[in-house]
């Protein structure tokens, strides 16, 4: 079985030998970015889905990079079953309709034989749905939805799921800040923010945390200033934003215009909020903690490597979507080799049986085929991140 030792062997293979693949990011056209060429015989056709170009790039090109670092260390390493990884991945822009388009033609045109991605969860449930029908084992790296595994016992994720992020939020607010009031703001369209918003309020009222204000706003919505001045007079002492990074920056220099002191809180969805907003901006998410899949600070020698690598490849830091990229494709390869074959069903079987060691935390999978792990609480310092704590309800 490979475990901690074989990610340590990938951690000593040449770097000069490792990037055979890395190619730049997919252009949004329908050519995909392919790691390998060869006949069918000689290599196992994997497929890639993850939004490369549109307003969530930058999750679905960190995701996508770490895949591609993940295959080529395996394909130095021997490959999967004596065989190359030939790694397939199409832009599928953060929409759901393009997703199953590019999901169609690498079944029929691409001859895959396992699928890792989506990113988001909108996509990737929608491309869930097709797979099931196919028996297609699929993985993906960051799909957070509680839906997305529900559709069928061939669907799996690297990442924690929204109603555990909500959750813990609510947890630590009430143990860790010790607030006794929050409130919400959310985006009523986004599944993701729905099922966090969701969780977040089920567990405060378990906590006797009390949610004072609970504001919604349209998806494309750029003006929150109505919806946070009823927060700002809430009374509310911390303020749960599930959402995506971009929107968080429009968000929290709002909050701040109009008077609300107290602490943003945020999930896995905050992951890159510092680099997209101005340097002006920044003192209003000073102090704010979000829920994240991993530490890309810890020490321990596979993640340090990953990170070097990814610096020397792609010439900037990865982010935690990268590393569940890895992770993803790791665990899939991983399962292909105990599998024995490319039979789905046993492929299948195999990601469920799964005891890996990764970059994102020691992996496990509980009977909804979500994985079992800590997560990692962040805070902004400085406007830099900072590790607060593995924090676990």
């Amino acid at each position: 079985m490979k475990k901690r030792t074989l990610a340590l062997l990938m951690v000593c293979v040449m770097l000069a030998a490792a990037f055979v693949g890395c190619t730049a990011a997919d252009d949004g056209t329908d050519t995909p970015t392919q790691t390998n060429a060869g006949s069918d015989s000689e290599m196992i056709n994997i497929g890639g889905l993850a939004p490369l170009t549109g307003e969530v790039a930058l999750y679905g090109i960190n995701v996508n990079n770490g895949v591609k670092i993940a295959v080529d260390e395996i394909n130095a390493a021997g490959g999967v079953l004596g065989k190359q990884i030939n790694y397939i991945a199409y832009d599928e822009k953060g929409d759901a309709t393009e997703a199953v388009n590019a999901y169609n033609k690498l079944v029929s045109s691409d001859k895959i034989v396992a699928l890792i991605g989506d990113v988001t969860s909108t996509p990737t449930l929608a491309v869930a749905q097709q797979a099931v029908l196919d028996n297609m084992p699929m993985i993906t790296a960051s799909g957070t939805a509680a839906d997305i595994t529900a559709v069928g016992p061939n669907v799996f994720r690297a990442c924690f799921i929204d109603p555990y992020q909500g959750e813990l939020m609510a947890s630590f607010a009430a143990n860790r800040l010790g607030a006794k009031k929050a409130a919400i703001l959310y985006d009523t369209s986004l599944d993701y923010a729905v099922g966090l918003t969701d969780a977040f309020v089920a567990e405060a009222g378990n906590l006797g945390l009390e949610v004072v204000a609970n504001e919604g706003y349209a998806g494309g919505d750029i003006d929150f200033k109505t919806q946070l001045t009823k927060i700002a007079a809430s009374g509310a002492e911390v303020l749960f934003l599930p959402q995506y990074y971009e929107v968080v920056a429009l968000i929290a220099p709002q909050a701040r215009e109009v008077g609300f002191t107290g602490t943003l809180l945020g999930a896995d969805g905050w992951d890159s909020v510092v680099e997209a907003m101005d340097a002006g901006n920044l003192p209003s998410i000073e102090g704010s903690y979000f829920c994240a899949q991993a530490s890309l600070t810890s020490t321990d020698p596979v993640l340090v490597a990953f990170v070097e690598k990814y610096n020397t490849l792609y010439g900037e830091a990865p982010n935690m979507f990268a590393a569940l990229g890895y992770d993803a494709a790791m665990i899939m390869f991983d399962s292909i080799e105990r599998a024995g074959s490319t039979d789905s069903d046993a492929i299948i079987a195999a990601i469920a049986a799964t005891d890996y060691a990764g970059i994102t935390g020691h992996i496990t999978y509980d009977e909804f085929r979500n994985p079992i792990k800590a997560a990692a609480i962040m805070t902004i310092v400085n406007g830099d991140y900072e590790f607060s704590e593995y924090y676990s309800r």
